[in-house]
């Protein structure tokens, strides 16, 4: 899961990633994607913005990301699948890009319900 200011009405380059199995938080201040490999995967995505349905969008398995810490230190990370994924949805949020232009042309969003039916987890 994550979360980008501009989703709640902060006009700020900051978001929030949660990754899962209970790991701490990745707070992304000014984040910008520096590098991303060739290579992609293509999976479903889900968005606060649009609860209903989800997108099978392509993104980079592997992303470098520069951004600043609280007291203004320059960063830099490396994220690979599931978390190069989201920490890209979120950072895609900052700049005012949601999900579903990444996707494929002439590949629509599903509602949730037929989603549900592919047995594919969401990332989002």
């Amino acid at each position: 899961m994550g979360l980008a200011a501009p989703q709640i009405g902060i006009s700020r380059a900051a978001a929030v990633v949660q990754p899962s199995g209970g790991a701490p938080p990745i707070v992304l201040f000014n984040p910008r994607i520096t590098d991303c490999c060739d290579e992609t995967d293509e999976h479903y995505e889900g968005c606060l913005s649009f609860f209903d349905v989800r997108g099978l969008v392509p993104r980079p398995v592997k992303i470098t990301v520069e951004t600043e810490t609280r007291t203004g230190e320059t960063v830099t990370t490396e994220y690979a699948r599931g978390l190069a994924r989201l920490v890209h949805h979120e950072i895609d949020h900052l700049s005012g890009l949601l999900c579903t232009v990444r996707m494929r042309t002439g590949v629509d969003p599903i509602p949730v319900e037929q989603y549900r039916q592919t047995g594919q987890g969401s990332v989002g």
